[in-house]
């Protein structure tokens, strides 16, 4: 198990009344954006269903998941997640698209 900062958008914060700019989530291993996701909605019930889909559980269209500097965002899910990530020095980053015209 290790705790995982995540860092969400504003309006996803407000909804969870997470104050700051990060969720620091215990998540059993192997740490994974699936396992951290799971974590994360079972800490905060109001999340469930705003990052991934209620059913598919896939990625909502306008979020982009950032590891290390790295889009992760069509990536599988179930990868491990980097060790930066584990120890701490790094979050998983929940990040809203930009998106227009």
């Amino acid at each position: 198990m290790a705790s995982i900062r995540v860092e969400l958008p504003l309006h996803l914060r407000r909804l969870a009344a997470i104050t700051g700019y990060e969720a620091s989530i215990d998540v059993d291993t192997p740490i994974t954006i699936s396992r951290t996701l799971a974590a994360l909605e079972a800490r905060y019930p109001m999340l469930e269903g705003t990052i991934r889909d209620h059913v598919t559980l896939k990625r909502r269209d306008f979020l982009r998941y950032f590891v290390c500097g790295e889009d992760w965002s069509f990536d599988h899910n179930d990868t491990p997640l980097p060790l930066a990530i584990l120890e701490g020095k790094e979050p998983l980053i929940v990040l809203g698209a930009i998106a227009g015209g």
